[in-house]
């Protein structure tokens, strides 16, 4: 059995898992603080070791998906201190067949690998095999990138699609743009309104902040918090959805005329799978499928929710084993 170690760096935790071939190996997933490392002055070679010496194994191959911009052979952390190159991950590892990606491309090369049950229907709508899918990111941050063939030659371009500017089509959408650009301004960060300051979990936080104003009040909750007051039917939370749900409409079907999905449009991230079931009250289909010159919105494109926490080390895993079949 020719294994590999995988690894998805996020913000707070690295999850790390083995592979055999294609295939995660069941029961080898392993969360890591990150925070506990960084206080020691370690990063993700540390963790590779740990995780290696604990699992007394030997690996042949290494595939990190590290959560910021890889360039060059070299991934540098949005939120941690930490870059990664080719020689550092085959001196933790011992591995001769090295890879880095960035998370969402890892959440790219998943498509096509993931499990049935994992993918819950969201707008129905034409996904046809072997054509061009959209891989969008909704969690701590917001990313977007189209997904373009298969096994080695499959290309998930680098992008930072959740800074574009949020979708502005109405009175309200010019308001809520005014009322978040001030509110980044009073906190001393530079005043744009991207997409990854609605629909990010700071994002959410944003739109309640909207919400209460707008009802008279100034209030302010965490993107928790504010799940929870969904769950229990507070109606300045419940504004908040409607507004996400009407914001994400308006993005994914700016998206799908960009790239013309005909393969599937996949929503992975915390935040997808926190805000699915607060969808369909808010009208997203009827949204995403409204009529424009091109009709190609009110039918083609599916879309679809990964609920498989694990996908980016599934990803990795068809990537490696895709460079060593090739």
């Amino acid at each position: 059995m020719a294994l590999a170690i995988l690894a998805d760096i996020g913000g707070t935790n690295t999850r790390v898992a083995l592979a055999d071939g294609a295939q995660v190996v069941e029961g080898s997933i392993r969360r890591f603080p990150n925070a506990e490392y960084k206080a020691r002055g370690q990063d993700i070679a540390a963790i590779l070791r740990d995780y290696l010496a604990e699992a007394g194994v030997t690996v042949e191959g290494v595939c990190v998906a590290a959560a910021g911009p890889v360039q060059d052979g070299v991934a540098t952390m949005t939120n941690l201190d930490w870059a990664m190159d080719e020689t550092k991950l085959r001196g933790a590892t011992g591995a001769h067949r090295v890879s880095i990606l960035n998370d969402l491309q890892a959440q790219g090369h998943a498509l096509g690998h993931i499990a049935p049950d994992c993918l819950r229907p969201l707008i129905d709508g034409a996904a046809v095999p072997g054509q061009t899918m959209l891989v969008v990111g909704l969690g701590t941050g917001v990313n977007a990138a189209p997904v373009y063939g298969h096994g080695a030659d499959r290309v998930v371009p680098p992008s930072e699609s959740g800074h574009m500017n949020m979708p502005v089509r109405s009175e309200e959408d010019l308001a809520l743009l005014r009322f978040i650009e001030t509110l980044l301004q009073d906190r001393g960060e530079v005043a744009h309104c991207g997409v990854e300051e609605v629909l990010a979990g700071r994002g959410l936080a944003n739109l309640y902040s909207f919400a209460s104003h707008q009802a008279g009040s100034q209030d302010g909750k965490s993107s928790a918090e504010i799940l929870g007051l969904l769950t229990a039917g507070d109606l300045v939370a419940a504004e908040a959805a409607r507004l996400y749900s009407h914001i994400l409409a308006g993005f994914l079907s700016d998206l799908a005329l960009s790239y013309l999905p005909w393969g599937g449009i996949y929503l992975i991230g915390g935040m997808a799978r926190a805000m699915t079931p607060w969808f369909e009250q808010h009208h997203l289909a009827a949204q995403f499928r409204e009529p424009r010159r091109v009709d190609l919105l009110t039918h083609a494109f599916r879309v679809s929710v990964v609920e498989d926490d694990y996908a980016a080390l599934t990803g990795c895993a068809a990537w490696l084993e895709a460079l060593r079949a090739h």
